[in-house]
């Protein structure tokens, strides 16, 4: 991931320096199922397919005073809002469920209960897009958390006084890790904890209880999460080892039907905006910063950040940086940004900018707070306002990829299985990541089509490729295929020849096209194994952010 992290407040996992950290907490079971039928409705809805960006996440739905606000929304986000249930447990429907995104601005009343805004939600989809569901059950993959073989390593609840799972975050200069100490937890509420988190990156699939436990238990779990392995090295710790060593439980992938939701029918294109909805929803006012302070770094300050809930807090940020969180780019090229003066990535900054006060007292009078594009424009607005920052988008020439067919090895896929890409193993549940930590990226494709591979590169290999592959291999119909090779700051033969421009491990291993000596493979040496397809460096037309005018120092605070 780029800048984003889809937990509650937004890391800004751009920083190499960020610590890994996750919510904690009680885990909260699903609501009941609504009633089938609801006159409940939005007062307007402008409903559209997505603008296109780099990494789409979903992010939403927010209700922002009479405003309930989705973005990069995919159908079975929708259903699985709508109906209280995880969005792998939508099952039917067409291939793109899980692949078009869809933006929603509607109005509603700003004490719109949550229970009444999923309602509001599914009479929108039926009316918008013709959707009709079921409930019915379907054979799922699922890991199921079991007693293993020397039974259980906890105690039963010292107390019934309140239920959380608290996290420690790790240590500054330590290697990552995940560390909960859990108080009158149950089984069921171990297993959603696990599934919220997807295990810290190994678990792909569902996870529900199998244990047969009943009551409460205090325990205290702790592994290094999949992308921290290699800097871990023998002293990592995946999740089903401690599982295993910690609590004597195990997680086992199983197939078998389970509830779900079938979709009947959906249209892929909503009916149109009725007639009044831009004057009944006209756009909102862009909110801004209360307090914004924005001072030098110590030298030998940390260096870390958040951005989300309305505020931005940061130390040891440069200007480069906030740049790119505020235009969406990857921090990883070189290109993205031109006139760029030597400073720009090299001057730090502590920042903290929110749009409301903290006191208790003035709760009442704050404003909604900002989703995360509204945060994004709001920080472009504070660097114009303080660093006198102008900027625009351009195309220029710069470079991108084509892929190639050499040796096709892909399988051809069932073509009504949902299009999606997901970090994790494949239908097997093989994980070389567990073997062998400097292969940790593990991404598992289904029914993709090589255009739709070619954008999808950009969100899971953001470290080698800046900008959309083309499609020149001549494959037609969707495949499934696995893809396994190590991140980009895993490979040591970065550099390469000299050139007008910066070059990065990503530019060494495209010229090379081999492993590493450390065992590292890169994304080109393995879309080459893997499947038979070449990255083929080519110079075209992108998009790059000219700086027309930008101040060292900002204005006084």
């Amino acid at each position: 991931m780029n800048i984003r992290s889809l937990a509650g407040n937004c890391l800004l996992a751009l920083l190499p320096f960020a610590s890994f950290a996750q919510t904690g907490g009680t885990a909260k079971s699903p609501d009941p199922p609504p009633p089938a039928a609801s006159t409940l409705k939005f007062e307007a809805a402008d409903v559209h397919p997505s603008p296109h960006i780099s990494e789409p996440w979903t992010d939403g739905p927010h209700l922002e005073g009479d405003r309930y606000v989705v973005h990069q929304a995919t159908m079975a986000d929708l259903i699985s809002r709508a109906y209280s249930l995880d969005a792998e447990n939508v099952q039917g429907g067409p291939s793109w469920l899980e692949y078009n995104r869809y933006d929603i601005d509607a109005k509603t009343a700003p004490t719109t209960s949550g229970s009444d805004q999923k309602l509001m939600l599914q009479a929108l989809l039926a009316e918008r897009f013709k959707l009709v569901v079921h409930n019915g059950t379907a054979p799922m993959p699922a890991y199921v958390l079991k007693v293993g073989k020397d039974a259980t390593k906890f105690k039963p609840a010292a107390s019934t006084d309140n239920s959380a799972c608290d996290p420690h975050p790790a240590a500054p200069g330590t290697p990552p890790q995940i560390d909960f100490t859990c108080h009158n937890e149950t089984m069921e509420q171990l297993a959603q904890l696990l599934r919220n988190m997807r295990g810290g990156g190994y678990l792909d699939k569902p996870v529900v209880d199998g244990t047969g436990l009943k009551g409460a238990f205090d325990f205290e779990l702790k592994w290094t999460p999949s992308g921290g392995r290699d800097r871990a090295g023998a002293a990592s710790v995946s999740i089903f080892e401690a599982l295993e060593a910690q609590l004597g439980l195990k997680l086992a992938l199983e197939t078998a039907p389970r509830p779900v939701l079938l979709v009947d029918s959906v249209d892929e294109v909503p009916t149109p905006d009725p007639p009044g909805t831009d004057k009944a929803l006209p756009p909102q006012p862009l909110p801004e910063f209360e307090v914004a302070v924005i001072t030098p770094s110590k030298p030998d300050g940390p260096r870390r950040g958040s951005i989300g809930r309305g505020r931005i807090d940061a130390t040891g940020m440069t200007l480069k940086t906030m740049i790119e969180i505020a235009w969406d780019l990857n921090e990883t090229d070189m290109e993205s940004i031109a006139n760029a003066p030597p400073w720009l990535d090299k001057d730090r900054w502590d920042i903290l900018a929110k749009m409301s006060s903290d006191d208790a007292a003035e709760a009442a009078k704050r404003p909604p707070e900002a989703d995360f594009q509204q945060l994004q424009h709001m920080l472009r607005a504070l660097l114009a306002d303080r660093f006198n920052l102008h900027a625009h988008l351009e195309d220029r020439v710069g470079d991108a990829y084509d892929l190639v067919a050499v040796s096709p090895r892909v399988t051809p896929a069932d073509p009504k299985a949902h299009t999606r890409c997901a970090e994790g193993p494949g239908p097997d549940g093989k994980d070389p990541r567990i073997a062998n930590p400097i292969l940790n990226r593990l991404v598992s494709c289904q029914n993709m089509t090589m255009a739709q591979l070619g954008n999808e590169l950009q969100a899971v290999a953001d470290g080698y490729i800046h900008n959309t592959v083309l499609d020149k291999t001549g494959l037609q119909g969707g495949y499934n295929f696995t893809l396994s090779f190590s991140s980009v700051n895993n490979i040591l033969n970065g550099g390469g020849p000299s050139s007008s421009a910066p070059r990065t491990a990503a530019d060494g291993a495209a010229d090379q096209g081999a492993s590493d000596p450390n065992g590292a493979v890169s994304l080109f040496e393995a879309v080459r194994r893997e499947l038979g397809l070449k990255l083929e460096k080519v110079r075209r037309p992108v998009p790059v952010l000219v700086i027309d005018h930008v101040d060292e120092n900002p204005t006084p605070n």
